[in-house]
């Protein structure tokens, strides 16, 4: 199975398709997805949209995991992560992938076996589980890489996994 993850944000978002090929988790791709603030609320949701497809044009996924979304005391953030959510799930719907969410402490668990790790201890794990081409990756990036992981590992036990919620 090969999955595209992606960390929804606004201002960044971390993408990473990850496929485990002869028992070994390998990372095909990852990115960090940063949008202009100087552009509209449209534009920049239109920027997303547009490197979610040509992600998923050029590494022809199975399925989509993302992270659910959590509350946030800032209620124009949550806005914002929110419309960014609906463009990514349209895009995943458009080419027909499936698609697979995860409360954060569901990927916390799965990577480190520790629901409260801080985002060190989640970069720290990815390294180890995850076979990585050498460069540097901001903490959103990692972030996409433990989703993926997650997923590979809820829907190696069956495809109705109960820890995860398809939609």
């Amino acid at each position: 199975m090969k999955v595209l993850a992606i960390d929804p944000g606004y201002d960044r978002l971390g993408i990473a398709v990850v496929e485990k090929q002869k028992g070994v988790e390998v990372a095909l791709f990852s990115a960090c997805v940063t949008t202009n603030k100087k552009q509209t609320a449209g534009e920049r949701l239109a920027y997303i949209g547009g490197e979610i497809k040509e992600v998923i044009t050029k590494w022809k996924p199975d399925t989509l995991a993302t992270e659910t979304l959590f509350l946030f005391s800032n209620q124009k953030t949550a806005f914002r992560v929110a419309e960014a959510r609906g463009v990514i799930l349209y895009e995943a719907a458009r080419a027909e992938l499936s698609v697979f969410e995860y409360t954060p402490l569901q990927i916390k668990i799965a990577v480190t076996g520790y629901g409260r790790s801080d985002k060190h201890q989640i970069t720290e794990m990815v390294k180890k589980l995850v076979v990585l081409s050498p460069k540097k990756r901001l903490d959103d990036e990692y972030d996409a890489l433990a989703i993926g992981l997650t997923c590979l590992a809820m829907e190696k036990f069956s495809t109705t996994s109960v820890l995860a919620k398809k939609i």
